[in-house]
């Protein structure tokens, strides 16, 4: 084992949202893995109503605090209050994430070199911290926030692949507003789609909230529940005899591709129970008859697939890990894109693993790749010098009166 003694690597997990308890499934794997390659690993566990808790930094992969599973599941809240509250210090925050915890006798900090986010839906997934990596000048595992914040949303990602000419199924998307003020003129528009139709939150994942309708008269209930989980809805035409299939993809700006798997499924499609509960969670590993690996497809075809994903992993300017699910028609021969995961459940390290890429070779691949994208950052100015401030004086911006301006635009004086 080759210890890395000069890196601490911070895994932050959990945070507010629906699949809060599949972040902390893949964070203990990940901080086990790191530290069992010889990384010092902290974790850091965000509750489901937005406090931050620090676990140990440590290269221990025997350490159980904040780092098993089991260590959530019973008696949490006395667990975490046992544990030092840690505040993040901003100003000491530049080419590192200081964390600083005062006692009545001695204070502590614990200095993050690089993170890596395990976070899985809503503030985190989206992008919510890839910010503040960004602003402390530290390398990150996965996409900027940009790249986050657009993958993550169904509905933006359907409209980039028609703009790159990737064929996907027929879709409207709305907000709850939208949806609150022309309820009648939308269920019209979606009687143009052709039956079944899939009702999903637009920026969520596990498959929660996502509802198959069979007929218009389901649609109604079905955009309930999704809104219940976004304020954005997409509804998908379904592919009627569909092979769900997925790719995973590792690298930097040239991925590399897994084996392509196929995911079978007894109900209406690949739900949260089949990826995580049933027989084990096909997504855990389990549930081995209802994923094959490698996909049965004829040569050419298996190829256009990989190829796609990695052209999509690309374009979308992606970096470390994702997944780029797809639905082939097996009636017409036609494949659709469907879903980019920037940071799929366990790392989908069952397929790498499938593929010929252990987990800890995932792990360093992913570690690299933070470095790489970080180092590239010197090759742009983020800064302008320039002599604007000393003319400012001089300016209508300093005869600009923000009270005045608020005054003309007092409710009094606008028109609604």
């Amino acid at each position: 084992m080759t210890k890395d003694n000069k890196t601490t690597i911070g895994v932050f997990f959990g945070s507010r949202s629906p699949e809060h308890d599949v972040s902390i499934i893949t964070a203990c794997s990940v901080i086990k893995g790191l530290r069992e390659i010889g990384f010092s690993v902290v974790p850091i566990y965000i509750t489901k109503d937005g406090r931050f808790f620090l676990g140990a930094a440590t290269d221990d992969p025997s350490n159980e605090t904040l780092a098993r599973v089991d260590y959530f599941e019973d008696g949490l809240e006395k667990k975490l209050s046992k544990l030092n509250q840690y505040d993040l210090a901003l100003t000491e925050s530049q080419g590192r994430l200081r964390f600083v915890t005062e006692t009545l006798f001695t204070s502590k900090t614990i200095d993050v070199d690089l993170a890596f986010p395990c976070f899985h839906g809503p503030h985190g997934e989206d992008g919510a911290l890839h910010g503040l990596f960004q602003l402390a000048d530290i390398p990150f595992v996965g996409p900027d926030q940009q790249a986050s914040s657009v993958a993550m949303d169904k509905a933006l990602t359907k409209l980039i692949y028609r703009q790159f000419g990737i064929a996907t199924t027929d879709f409207l998307y709305f907000t709850r507003r939208e949806w609150g003020s022309y309820e009648e003129a939308i269920l019209a528009d979606l009687e143009n789609f052709s039956f079944p139709l899939f009702v999903k939150p637009a920026r969520a994942g596990s498959s929660i909230g996502i509802t198959r309708v069979a007929d218009k008269d389901e649609l109604a209930f079905a955009i309930t529940v999704a809104l219940n989980y976004d304020s954005k809805v997409v509804v998908e035409e379904g592919v009627e005899d569909v092979a769900d299939l997925t790719v995973a993809l590792v690298g930097d700006e040239i991925p590399e591709p897994t084996e392509i798997q196929e995911s079978r499924f007894e109900s209406d499609f690949f739900s949260y129970d089949d990826k995580y509960i049933t027989d084990g969670g096909a997504q855990l590993g389990g549930a081995e008859k209802k994923i094959i690996i490698p996909a049965e497809l004829e040569p050419e075809l298996r190829d256009q697939i990989k190829e796609e994903a990695c052209a999509i992993f690309t374009q979308f300017g992606l970096s470390g890990i994702a997944r780029v699910d797809f639905l082939l028609d097996r009636a017409t021969g036609e494949v659709f894109a469907n879903e980019i995961n920037t940071m799929p459940g366990t790392l989908y390290k069952h397929l790498f693993e499938a593929s010929g890429v252990p987990f800890a070779d995932l792990l360093r691949q992913l570690i690299r790749a933070a470095r790489r994208r970080h180092s590239r950052l010197d090759e742009t100015a983020y800064t302008f010098d320039s002599d604007i401030l000393s003319h400012a004086s001089d300016s209508k911006l300093a005869k600009f009166d923000i009270n005045n301006e608020l005054d003309k635009e007092s409710p009094s004086n606008l028109d609604f």
